[in-house]
């Protein structure tokens, strides 16, 4: 059993689990939650940002109507936004069979425009005791296939109770639906066993949840020696810049793995247009090389780590909806910690202060200083609009 030291997280939300592990995207992560859906006995559901129509979403689309065919209540929710071109054969196809199926709609829509905050979380619980919470797209580019390696992220699987408590999330997305939910709340609490604490997070601004924020907030309050972070969008706003600041001067070393390599070309120009304000303060940016880096992972002092959907900038912290799971264990967070480190030994290169500044051209301090602009624009109107409604 973990200690809880003097030093350590907030007791607060923590819950008992039987197994708590890291799962990379790829065929880990796909096989995993293939079995997760064949095994499932009463319900499943499926949340996501992403779900492609391709070989990687023909499967797990397959597996969801197998599931609902043998009874299990089958509920597949995904972003109006990011989702918006699946056919409308392929959403009959799961309807027909008896999976409930629904967009997270936005406030305003048109076959050219999308105004809303968006559901960003990828969560899978199944039974209410298993569940798979991370950054991972339902598609191609998370999976390994012949023509691809998976972007490099991870989801955290959990079997215990934070799965029960992340299916009741699920549930408060499905609408008119809870009379016929099916709860089997299942106890892993077995005399003289040692438990996993995890919590699940939430981040969802207009309805005044910011639980995620805080976690990352208590981590840069709380670490002593070390902090490792993975960000595919690294675009702190000015409250965790100040924590972060505030961590590195009293000596906390700070490693972040940042993207070498973008799917989204602007936010990499907008991210390397604040490298020169962590290099100033001591944090450390090294670029992973080999593929898109997708992750969102923090951890600290070798004791706890938060996975989920969060990327560390406003437009998470404001604009969307999250999902992560804490955990609170040190065997669980030395093994992140040497995993990050082992990526950065082979497959990063660090950002130095002498790098950053050869490779300052005037035309790329420009395209990145507009980038960024761009980005602050982007959340004015997210932020501006909901505001407005609030």
């Amino acid at each position: 059993m973990t200690r809880l030291l003097s030093n350590s997280p907030t007791k607060r939300g923590y819950h008992p689990n039987a197994e708590v592990r890291l799962v990379r995207a790829g065929h880990e992560y796909f096989d995993l939650l293939d079995k997760l859906i064949h095994e499932a006995k009463t319900t499943i559901h499926l949340q996501t940002y992403i779900f492609e129509q391709d070989e990687t979403g023909k499967r797990v689309t397959n597996a969801l109507i197998k599931a609902a065919k043998r009874g299990v209540q089958v509920y597949l929710i995904v972003d109006g936004y990011a989702s918006q071109n699946l056919s409308k054969e392929f959403i009959q196809k799961l309807r027909d069979a008896g999976v409930y199926f629904r967009f997270f709609a936005a406030y305003f829509k048109s076959k050219y425009f999308y105004f809303g905050r968006r559901l960003h979380h990828k969560v899978c619980v199944v039974d209410g005791r298993f569940s798979l919470v991370g950054g991972i797209n339902i598609g191609n580019h998370y999976n390994d296939t012949p023509e691809n390696v998976a972007w490099l992220d991870w989801a955290v699987f959990v079997d215990g109770d934070v799965s029960f408590r992340l299916q009741k999330i699920c549930e408060a997305r499905v609408k008119g639906k809870k009379k016929f939910f099916r709860r089997e709340k299942h106890s892993n609490r077995q005399e003289g066993k040692s438990f996993v604490l995890a919590r699940p997070r939430i981040n969802d601004w207009v309805r005044r949840k910011k639980q995620i924020t805080s976690s990352y907030l208590e981590m840069f309050r709380q670490a002593q020696s070390s902090i490792y972070l993975i960000s595919s969008y690294f675009l702190p706003g000015n409250l965790l810049r100040k924590h972060i600041a505030a961590a590195a001067k009293r000596g906390v070393k700070i490693k972040v793995i940042v993207a070498g390599i973008s799917d989204v070309p602007l936010a990499k120009y907008a991210e390397r247009y604040m490298y020169g304000w962590f290099l100033r303060r001591g944090v450390e940016i090294w670029e992973y090389q080999r593929k898109v880096l997708h992750a969102k992972l923090g951890t600290y002092d070798g004791q706890w780590v938060t996975v989920g959907s969060y990327n560390l900038n406003n437009i998470s912290a404001y604009a969307s909806v999250e999902l992560n799971v804490d955990v609170y264990d040190e065997n669980f967070a030395h093994d992140v910690e040497k995993r990050l480190q082992r990526i950065i030994d082979l497959e990063c290169i660090q950002v130095t202060p002498e790098l950053y500044t050869n490779k300052q051209t005037l035309w790329e301090r420009f395209l990145q200083r507009s980038a960024y602009d761009i980005f602050r624009l982007i959340l004015f109107l997210f932020t501006f609009y909901f505001k407005q409604r609030d």
